[in-house]
Order: C-alpha cells, then structure tokens, then sequence
C-alpha cells in the first residue's frame, strides 16, 4: 500500500468466480447450506469420547443426507453436490451408522470460552482503528450501499440505478471481494433486484483465515459457509465476527482488523448490501490498471444505467396504454405515481435521492416490500456514513458544481412539478 498501515494479506490462489465473469444466473443448489449445517452439528464432536460420539455424528450424517436430497433436483451436475452424496455414504460405512434413525437440528457453531470478547493480547494489526493512535490523522471512511430496483450509492457518493442482472462485481480489493446476482422482479420486466450476495473475506496475516459469507433468497444465515461465526483459528480471529441482528432479516460483519463493517439485510424476498471501509481499504488493489471495475467504486457501466426521467415518460406511456386495453401485464398491486408517494412519504419525508427510488421500485414492480428496502437502505447510510452532512443525496444536473445536496434557491418538488408540466405538453 506504499506506506498505508496496512499489511499485505495471506497469499491465496486466484479466486476464479471474482475474475469479473460475464453476468450469469444464480445456481438454485444449497449444497453449501447443507454443508455449513453438517459443519455446525459435529463442530463439537471432537471434545467426546468414540462412544459417545457416534450416535451424534451419525444423527448428524443422516441429518445431512436429508439435506442433500431435499436439493437433488436443483444440484444436477453440480460438483460439489455429488462430492458431497459421495462423502456421506463413505462416512455411514465407516462409523457403522444406519440410514434410518433420528436426524439432528442444524445449530450454530458453539465459540469456546473466551471467545465471545475479543483477546486483550490479540495483535495491533488486527484492530485498524487502534493502531492510528501512534498517528495524528484518523482514517478517513467511505460507504456504498444497494438496495431495491437496484440502486447503488458509490464509495464516491454518486447514485445511480442500474439494470445489471447477473453476477457482478461490488468489490474487489487486497482484502475483500463481494459479489452480488441480480434477477428480474417480475417475469419479462426489466426491473432487477439482489437475489444472491457473496462475501470473501482474504486470509489476512495472524488475524484471519480465509472466510466466504453467502446469503440468497429466504436464505439469510448468521455464520459463514462453514458454519463459524469468527475469523478462524488464528490468533486475532475475533476482529472478523457475524452478528445476527434480527433472525432471517439482518446480520452484521465486523471486520475490524480492515476498520470495515458490513450490513445484509432480507427485506420481503430480495438483499440489501451496505459497507463503511476506511478509503485505504478501497484503493487497495494490486492492479492499479484494473481498479475501478467494481460498481461501489466506479459505479455501473453507462449502457446498465437507467434514467429516472425516462423511466417515468415510459410509466406515464404504459398507464395510458393499460388503459386502453389488457395488453400490458399490471404489477401485483398497481401504484400510480399520486399513491406511491404518498406511501414512500410514510417511511421517507424528505424528498431525496432515497424517496425517489422507493417511488421508481413502487411503480415498477408493485411491492411494498421496496418502499421498507428503501428506508432501511437510508437507515444504514445514518450508521454509517462519516460525514453526517452528506446523508441526503438529490438529483444533479450536469452545471451542478460538486457536492451532495441539491441547490439551495430550488427544492426537489419544484423540479417534479415542472417535469409533470413538460410531460402534459408532450400529450
């Protein structure tokens, strides 16, 4: 990092699914799910005696084998899966376990004492913040978030809203990768939301070993992959920690030895993403050539961008359109543009970049749920964003001069109003 505080992370092996791949289709599989599950139930295993220890291990085995045909019709030829089918019936046949019997709960992974504070010996490197008191400046922070249709709020304090359904890179840094899929809302519509979200935490000196944190659809879990909730078995494995906030709706990742915290939600069926990271993590990238190809960073690409104005000139169109005759499919509850704000306005009174998104998702795809993904997605920029001034985001106009709040002689309802007035004229 060419004097950052930084240290270089643990050398790995490319990590192949990050190498900014062409957009593709979320896998249905839960092998994951079944495997972190199986991880969870035998964490333990090893403080019990081989009596003792059978009878769980294989509740746990038949336990896992449930799990794994409940997923054989969506893992097909998936790897993993088959590796897994495989590794059960050899594992039944070694400890003698029969194929029925009780199967166990799945449960979390257990912290041994101690664990559930962080060690007062663990290494300055592993606590970012702290190791800046030998210094005269604090890091500075940064946020990006994502939520609903989707809209994405830059490192940089840009907003846009994009298409961008597939796979796509968020971030893409020395530390941390995170990628999300994005699938459409309704079948045939244009209007996407995050269905899948993966984050790789890099194996990072004596603090942490290499940790992936996976959430999809109904599928929101309070561990990693492998079932722990911590950085591993290093000594400064408590500056990584998951925290569930509310089960099944909200986890956060503390990751302290990057000074990075991390917010997922589930909001009705779709993720929401948010991040603070001190802007030496950021611009931490062994490619400088290749900097900037991940959204938080540089944003969407212009062709996955999508115009508010527009947007609302072709909603206004296909109302009359409906109007006219069946020909246009109708969102499961039909909002006009009167009845959507006045539902974002509950949630959301100041007419900001925030307000008019949860305006956009209502009117494109009919779910309230959007207007919730709205407010919370403004809910995590107030935790996290550093400057409180900059909270608000309003739309800009390209003679606008840099900053994050609309000018001071025009309110935004003023341009709402005179664009319904150039609408009119073009009927």
């Amino acid at each position: 990092l060419g004097g950052g505080r930084l240290g270089h992370p643990t050398r790995r092996p490319a990590l192949t699914p990050f190498a900014f791949s062409p957009p593709a289709v979320t896998s249905p599989c839960k092998i994951l799910k079944c495997n972190s599950e199986f991880w969870a139930a035998t964490s333990g295993s090893h403080h019990l005696g081989a009596a003792e220890e059978a009878p769980e291990f294989c509740t746990a085995l038949r336990a896992y084998a449930h799990c794994t045909r409940r997923t054989a019709r969506t893992c097909r030829g998936d790897l993993a899966y088959h590796s897994a089918v495989h590794g059960i019936d050899d594992l039944m046949v070694q400890h003698n376990c029969s194929k029925d019997g009780p199967t166990s709960q799945p449960r979390l992974r257990t912290l041994p004492p101690g664990d559930s504070q962080e060690r007062s010996d663990s290494p300055e490197i592993c606590h970012y913040e702290k190791s800046f008191h030998k210094h005269s400046a604090a890091p500075n922070y940064t946020h990006c978030g994502l939520f609903g249709d989707p809209h994405l709020r830059t490192f940089t304090d840009t907003f846009q809203t994009c298409k961008v359904q597939g796979a796509w890179p968020l971030i893409d840094n020395n530390y941390l990768n995170v990628q999300v899929t994005n699938t459409p809302v309704l079948p045939g519509s244009s209007a996407t939301a995050t269905s899948k979200l993966t984050i790789i935490f890099k194996s990072f000196q004596e603090c942490v070993d290499q940790k992936v944190y996976q959430a999809e659809m109904d599928e929101l879990p309070a561990a990693f992959v492998d079932g722990s909730k911590n950085g591993g078995d290093k000594h400064g494995a408590n500056s990584l920690k998951i925290t569930e906030k509310v089960s099944g709706q909200h986890i956060e990742i503390q990751a302290k030895y990057i000074g990075t915290t991390i917010v997922v939600r589930q909001v009705g069926r779709y993720l929401t993403f948010a991040v603070r990271m001190p802007e030496e993590v950021v611009n931490a990238v062994e490619d400088r050539d290749s900097q900037g190809l991940y959204l938080c960073l540089r944003g969407c690409p212009l062709n996955q961008q999508i115009d508010f104005q527009a947007i609302r000139s072709a909603q206004a169109t296909e109302g009359r359109a409906r109007r006219k005759g069946p020909s246009l499919p109708a969102p499961p509850e039909a909002f006009t543009y009167e009845t959507a704000t006045a539902k974002c306005r509950e949630k959301l009174p100041v007419e900001d970049l925030y307000f008019q998104s949860c305006v956009f998702d209502l009117l494109t795809t009919g779910d309230v749920n959007f207007m919730l993904a709205a407010y919370y997605a403004f809910e995590d920029v107030k935790m996290l964003h550093s400057n409180k001034d900059k909270l608000h985001l309003y739309e800009r106009t390209r003679d606008l001069t840099p900053g994050n709040t609309a000018p001071t002689g025009t309110h935004p309802t003023l341009w709402v109003a005179l664009l319904c007035l150039c609408w009119l004229c073009l009927l």
